[in-house]
């Protein structure tokens, strides 16, 4: 069962190696269903989100750029993740964030898995995106499955509605 279970590991690891090196992950992508697990504060979950724009940086960081609605204001983020050694996982905020993206079939849709570690707990995320705003319902019932063995509950599954981007009080 070890031997199966590393075999897998070690085969999706280079498979998300060769999507993440292949495949441009750069560009606009459409947030179509997310999920997080019961910790995480209710009134921290967006409701509206806008596209998220994903551009490369030198040395295979990424920065991901969106907005969203808390409440009434807009919210913009701008999160640099950077590169770790493992495959298809990055760092963000000086390695209090782990980010984690996955290409689902199809080639048109990724999972970004977040692991948090907020307030001296862990808080869990995924956003299943696409390349266009409509919906997939094969890629959400791979996102499904995904979240589910990440250890989140169908249940915390919910889909923001889509906006255009905000414009951010200052």
């Amino acid at each position: 069962m070890k031997t199966l279970f590393l075999g897998v590991t070690l085969g999706l690891a280079a498979a998300l190696s060769f999507a993440l090196e292949e495949e441009d992950i750069t560009g606009t992508w459409y947030v179509r269903a997310m999920a997080v697990d019961k910790d995480f504060p209710e009134d921290r979950r967006p409701r509206k989100v806008s596209p998220v724009k994903v551009t490369a940086l030198g040395g295979g960081d990424l920065e991901a750029t969106f907005t969203f609605m808390r409440e009434d204001p807009c919210v913009q983020k701008k999160i640099l993740m950077r590169k770790t050694e493992e495959p298809g996982k990055f760092s963000a905020y000086g390695g209090r964030k782990l980010m984690y993206l996955q290409e689902l079939p199809g080639r048109d849709h990724y999972v970004f898995y977040c692991k948090d570690q907020h307030r001296g707990g862990l808080l869990y995320m995924g956003k299943l995106v696409g390349r266009n705003p409509d919906t997939n319902l094969e890629a959400l019932e791979e996102f499904k499955k995904l979240v589910q063995c990440k250890g989140l509950s169908e249940v915390d599954i919910f889909t923001p509605l889509q906006m255009g981007s905000c414009v951010p009080e200052h």
